[in-house]
């Protein structure tokens, strides 16, 4: 198979598959090892960007998937009419950060770090696809422990978590006395 070819079957499964894909899988489909394959995603890259092309191809941590360039969503959104594209409260951005951080958590674990109850913030994150099942913990009552997905990556721009920033250690954080003298 030649390498135009690679590179069209690698574009017709992304498109197919409308969800992440493993890269794993994408090497076993396409017959090809990791290097290979990640030369076939920049050379199909290349070829949108040259051809002034919507599409693009993601990184989502060790996956991939076709997807619209950034600047387009305004016209996608008016098309499909899509409403439950809600901002996200500082709760829900609380919840994303401990999860992140941290993840495989249950509940419980996010209430702990928060103080309050935080099942109806960690609900609404699984419904808008940010959050998702990770299985559950081993202790009395199986608590469900959640992990961040695909989209949650997609949305941050992050291609896998370890592209989130470091969190401060104890001497870079801001104390109450530091904001108080600033006043």
């Amino acid at each position: 198979m030649s390498i135009d070819e690679k590179i069209s079957v690698l574009e017709a499964v992304l498109f197919s598959s409308g969800e992440p894909i493993d890269s794993d899988r994408l090497q076993d489909t396409i017959d090809i090892d990791k290097s290979t394959l990640d030369k076939l995603i920049n050379l199909l890259n290349d070829r949108y960007d040259n051809s002034n092309s919507a599409l693009i191809v993601y990184q989502l941590d060790n996956s991939y998937q076709l997807g619209t360039r950034e600047e387009y969503a305004p016209y996608i959104k008016k098309a499909m009419e899509t409403k439950n594209n809600s901002k996200l409260s500082q709760a829900a951005f609380e919840v994303l950060t401990i999860i992140a951080y941290n993840q495989p958590v249950t509940k419980g674990f996010v209430e702990h770090v928060r103080g309050v109850d935080s099942s109806s913030v960690v609900n609404s994150l699984v419904e808008k696809g940010l959050l998702e099942e990770a299985g559950r913990i081993d202790v009395p009552g199986r608590p469900i422990a959640f992990k961040t997905t695909a989209n949650f990556l997609r949305c941050f721009k992050l291609k896998s978590l370890e592209e989130l920033p470091p969190l401060p250690n104890h001497e870079q954080q801001v104390t109450l006395e530091d904001i108080e003298q600033q006043d």
